[in-house]
């Protein structure tokens, strides 16, 4: 009993003994360990992370992280004095543009010659010009008359009154009075017959008047007050009323 007892004794100061050489020996362990194996970094070292690693001032110098941005197109309002700052878009296809009708050469139609009846007082062979709805009428012995359009004067230039004819030409040559020259500086003072010349294929003269029954090289005039002062006709509607009439048919302008 004795002896069992002095054996615990014995193993209580082995154990504490054995605790105490661990405990003094275990720093010395620790400090003889091998060190932990090197960090490995990714090979971007521009991640946010790897930064955070860095030391203050080493992050200062670092490249900063360039990111793509996004940007939305802006679309500038049009700058009609300078095109270049207009931003390029895809245009769409251009219809072309119709051409405007050109102004009408033609003469309309309820100035083209036709056949009337007539039953008024004047004699056949008589010439009435109407100033009003700009048509001439040669009275006829079957009761009715030939009706042409004829362009008339315009507003200041109006007249009316009987006269005859009292002379007849074939392309005749213009010689403007003083009066329309002066009124018209560019006018020339003479013009030889020919289709360029105002007074177109014939020509009627009333009696000492300046004004002259006479074709034109502008048959869109006729129906309209442009002259100053003569009947105007179509060139191929003066030279038939030339045929049918004479010097001395009295022509009467209302």
């Amino acid at each position: 009993m004795f002896q069992l007892r002095i054996t615990s004794s014995k193993l209580l100061v082995l154990a504490g003994a054995l605790f105490l050489n661990t405990a003094l020996s275990l720093p010395q362990a620790v400090a003889g360990q091998v060190s932990p194996p090197p960090l490995v970094l990714s090979p971007n070292l521009a991640e946010p992370w790897v930064l955070q690693l860095q030391p203050r001032a080493s992050r200062r110098a670092a490249a900063p992280v360039q990111r793509r941005q996004v940007v939305q197109p802006q679309v500038r309002r049009a700058n009609w004095w300078s095109p270049r700052q207009q931003p390029v878009r895809q245009q769409p296809l251009r219809q072309q543009p119709q051409a405007s009708a050109p102004k009408s050469r033609q003469t309309a139609p309820q100035f083209l010659p036709t056949i009337v009846d007539y039953d008024g007082k004047h004699k056949p062979g008589t010439i009435v010009i109407d100033t009003n709805t700009r048509h001439l009428y040669l009275v006829q012995n079957d009761g009715t008359a030939r009706r042409y359009g004829v362009g008339v004067g315009k507003p200041g230039f109006e007249w009316a009154g009987t006269h005859k004819i009292t002379r007849k030409s074939e392309w005749p040559d213009w010689r403007p009075p003083a009066e329309m020259r002066k009124r018209r500086p560019d006018l020339p003072t003479f013009m030889a017959g020919g289709p360029q010349n105002p007074l177109g294929a014939r020509a009627l003269y009333l009696g000492s008047t300046l004004y002259r029954i006479h074709g034109s090289n502008q048959p869109w005039t006729i129906g309209h007050a442009v002259s100053s002062g003569c009947i105007r006709m179509r060139n191929e509607d003066v030279m038939d009323l030339y045929e049918r009439v004479g010097v001395g048919t009295k022509v009467i302008v209302i």
